[in-house]
């Protein structure tokens, strides 16, 4: 088989059509060897003048300089693969990321029912011989055409929403690197920056001396919530198991807590039957009152408290429980006060909204999901404590095989025996890369202006004939209603109610089937379907909260 020296390699290509110069420069045909320069052979025969093409000149450029060798047949295989990465990356680039200068002229999604999409992807089956490159690249352009774009402007669905484009920097290289998180060794660079990163959250927190862990998603930093704070007050269950405890355990939770805590009680043996509901207010915040009924009445019942989860922003309406006075029932019963800040929790960024947080420094745990309200790509969670010592406690398995204690390095960077996970992913670099590069001010900046758009949206609504806002918002999600003109004016009657229900469902068919926004909406309570908006991309405008209101309005006025 030809080999080919790799100190005579070409440098690496840099656009697509760099690639075939690569092929034809690997593939040199012996017949046409004696075309190339002494030069390019970095001949250093004293007597040469550098303009020799003879056989000799190679040879002795050869005994010169020793080289590995290479396959031409594995490196044409090698260029036909970065080939095929340069045309995604450019399909990417010109289909899947959303340039905000351009984005109104582009739908938000192009829906299809499952039928049809199922019908329409022919090319699904994996067969047993590989796919041409072309038609990979063609599919993966359909991929990206019948997925929701959700860093459009408009897309105001769920609780994460943009995408910064360092985050996306941040991922790619973190992919290619493919480290695993659980030891310095094979990712040192990335352990110290999840140091800076968690020493950075931690001191927002208050909660300064402590440990964090990166989660992959806000109901798993739940889960460490609930599984941490329950080996704190009893942690023989780590090795005697759940029958150890005497009494049922219970945690305390608002009734619009985020359903991950009932998951994570439902996992680790405690039973979703003992996560205790705790009324809340008209606008959606756990009535502390309440909360200390709901003790006494559990330790009446033989139960044993552990746990309070208190929200700093509900799903549904954007509520903030009152962390400080919640706080003060924790400390006189004894009881571990976990804050599920994934949705809400980046006001500790903002010197204007972070009082809505007051008593953070006073919570034992906190979940922060940097994936919503800080532009980072999904995931990147982070569960943070002030209690140093007690993820590891809880978690350690000590693995001799990955975490020796002998290594000829610093182990305390060794992280993974805190994670409830082996392999983790890195997280970090797309999160320090957003930050570093916008800084404190920038992160600021980003979340006042989702705030501020939502009060832009609020007022906007007040303001137009047939929209009811439900309540003023705390965080940035926007409650409201849309009741069309032929309902205006009427009884609203029980039968007018699960009519209006009807309307908000039918209204948000018409705009993913238009694609040109996304706005969920729930039931609540004893409230009908109600549109539920969230602001969480820094690109969103007040010209398309405006856009908002005309598109239902557009949409709505006939129904």
């Amino acid at each position: 088989m030809a080999t080919v020296a790799v100190n005579t390699l070409p440098t690496v290509p840099r656009t697509y059509d760099d690639i075939d110069e690569v092929v034809n420069d690997i593939n040199v045909d012996d017949n046409e060897k004696d075309e190339v320069s002494c030069d390019e052979y970095e001949c250093d025969v004293s007597s040469c003048d550098g303009t020799s093409t003879s056989d000799e000149c190679e040879k002795n450029a050869e005994e010169a300089t020793p080289t590995i060798t290479q396959s031409v047949d594995s490196l044409s295989t090698d260029a036909k693969e970065t080939d095929f990465l340069y045309k995604m990356v450019d399909l990417i680039f010109r289909e899947a990321i959303v340039d905000e200068t351009q984005s109104n002229n582009r739908p938000v999604c192009n829906f299809l029912s499952p039928e049809e999409l199922c019908a329409s992807l022919t090319e699904l089956s994996i067969g047993q011989e590989g796919s041409d490159a072309n038609k990979l690249i063609d599919f993966a352009e359909k991929v990206i055409k019948n997925s929701v774009k959700t860093a459009h402007p408009r897309f105001f669905n769920q609780l994460y929403g943009g995408l910064s484009k360092y985050s996306i920097a941040g991922a790619w290289c973190a992919e290619v690197l493919n480290s695993s998180m659980y030891t310095y060794e094979v990712a040192p660079v990335f352990t110290i920056m999840e140091r800076e990163i968690y020493t950075k959250m931690l001191g927002l927190a208050g909660f300064r001396g402590g440990d964090a862990i990166f989660a992959p998603g806000g109901s798993i930093s739940n889960l460490y919530a609930v599984n941490i704070a329950r080996h704190h007050k009893f942690p023989q269950i780590k090795t005697k198991g759940v029958f150890s405890v005497k009494k049922p355990i219970c945690i305390f939770a608002s009734d619009q807590c985020h359903y991950s805590v009932q998951k994570a009680a439902a996992a680790l043996g405690i039973g979703s039957d003992n996560v205790i509901s705790v009324a809340s207010d008209n606008k959606g915040r756990m009535l502390v009152s309440k909360l200390e009924m709901e003790i006494e009445k559990s330790v009446l019942e033989g139960l044993e408290p552990f746990m309070v989860v208190a929200t700093a922003g509900t799903t549904v309406y954007g509520a903030y429980d009152p962390i400080a006075d919640i706080s003060g029932i924790c400390e006189k019963y004894g009881i571990w006060l976990h804050v599920d800040g994934a949705w809400g929790g980046s006001v500790l960024l903002s010197k204007t909204h972070r009082h809505l947080m007051e008593g953070i420094e006073k919570a034992d745990s906190l979940t922060w999901n940097a994936h919503k309200q800080m532009g980072v790509g999904q995931q990147c969670s982070v569960f943070l404590t002030k209690h140093k010592g007690l993820l590891m406690s809880c978690h350690s398995a000590s693995a001799k095989y990955l975490f020796q204690p002998d290594k000829h390095y610093d182990v305390s960077y060794d992280t993974g025996d805190m994670s409830l996970q082996c392999g983790r992913k890195n997280d970090v670099f797309k999160l320090w890369l957003t930050w570093k590069a916008i800084g404190e001010i920038g992160m600021e900046k980003n979340v006042d202006h989702l705030f501020a758009l939502s009060r832009h949206l609020a007022t906007k609504l007040k303001q137009t004939d047939g929209f009811r806002l439900i309540m003023e918002p705390m965080c940035t999600n926007v409650c409201f209603w849309y009741i069309p003109p032929s309902m205006r004016d009427i009884p609203e009657t029980p039968e007018w109610w699960q009519s209006l229900g009807k309307v908000t469902a039918t209204i948000k068919k018409l705009m993913v089937k238009a694609g040109s926004m996304m706005i969920t909406y729930n039931p609540e309570g004893s409230r009908v379907n109600f549109f539920r908006m969230v602001c969480t991309n820094k690109d969103t405008t007040f010209s398309d909260m405006d856009f908002v209101v005309d598109e239902i309005v557009a949409l709505g006025v006939l129904l």
